[in-house]
């Protein structure tokens, strides 16, 4: 016998679980997700998955093409660079570098870009104008190109290059948030809540910040991209991390050398970087998909 119930809904989900309906919708969504995830357990587990030491030269085993040709061999799945390393362990160790350095130039960037913007969205007349026409000018400039810069200031490596992309993304978690401020601060509950007596930090604590979180995963999923083809142009252009340090850009680096005898050097880890990359900006689309009809309804 059916349960009688009183409310017409006895469930009410969550704004979190009517995002994730809207987004398992998606079936493309969900192939890069699941991409996503499996370079994130590469990045996570890979010491414990990788049978050799990325580092690690054999002149004996110089050039060896992948498993799946001819004259390859199954003991190096990718084959090997021409100082004898196994490709697909540096591959995955290049996953761990170039993912784990770009969420944490990511979560650094967004805590950094969030509180200038927070402070900018309140601040009114000349001052606001003053930072509004700097990040009008700051946001036209490349963050690659001003990551160049930096680096060329700072020196290189893997250290510099990450401050240098951290310094070039905040311009970005600034201009959104400082434009979503200004269009909250207009809101009732606002005016509300300053009727009320809040100040400046309580209405950020407890009536911004809260609406603020959906619109910072889906920037921190396009600034993560753009961190990711940051650091590996960098490495790529040996102004990033340094051989031999296993970085995606670097990796297809020292591939250039040998590309006509061992092809598989710039093709595989130039594949790795395509689909990392793409399974990022598939994610992010599918969230702005999904918070975009779940706002709508």
């Amino acid at each position: 016998m059916p349960q009688f119930s009183l409310y017409e809904e006895a469930f009410h989900p969550s704004p979190w679980h009517r995002t994730w309906v809207a987004f398992r919708e998606s079936h493309i969504a969900i192939v890069g997700l699941f991409v996503l995830a499996i370079f994130v357990i590469f990045s996570l587990f890979a010491p414990l998955l990788t049978p050799y030491d990325p580092i690690a030269q054999n002149i004996d085993g110089l050039l060896i093409p992948p498993s799946w040709q001819p004259n390859g061999s199954i003991s190096y799945l990718f084959g090997t660079d021409a100082l004898g390393r196994d490709l697909f362990c540096r591959i995955m160790y290049g996953c761990r570098v170039t993912l784990g350095s770009g969420f944490l130039m990511v979560v650094l960037a967004m805590l950094i870009g969030v509180s200038i913007g927070t402070f900018a969205g309140m601040l009114r007349g000349v001052r606001s104008s003053i930072v509004n026409h700097l990040l009008d000018a700051l946001m036209a400039i490349p963050t690659l190109l001003i990551a160049i810069i930096i680096v060329a200031i700072l020196g290189t490596g893997l250290v510099n290059s990450m401050w240098a992309i951290t310094l070039a993304l905040i311009p970005q978690f600034v201009h959104r948030t400082r434009s979503f401020v200004r269009a909250e601060m207009k809101k009732e509950y606002i005016l509300a809540s300053r009727l009320d007596g809040a100040n400046k930090w309580q209405l950020f604590v407890h009536s911004i910040l809260p609406n603020m979180t959906e619109m910072l995963v889906v920037q921190g999923t396009l600034a993560l991209s753009v961190a990711v083809i940051d650091i590996s142009a960098l490495g790529f252009l040996n102004l990033g991390a340094q051989s031999p340090l296993p970085e995606l850009g670097a990796i297809l680096a020292d591939g250039l050398d040998v590309t006509y005898l061992a092809p598989w050097n710039v093709a595989l880890p130039g594949l790795t970087i395509f689909l990392l990359v793409l399974s990022i900006n598939i994610v992010g689309d599918g969230l702005r998909s999904a918070l975009r009809k779940r706002v709508s309804h």
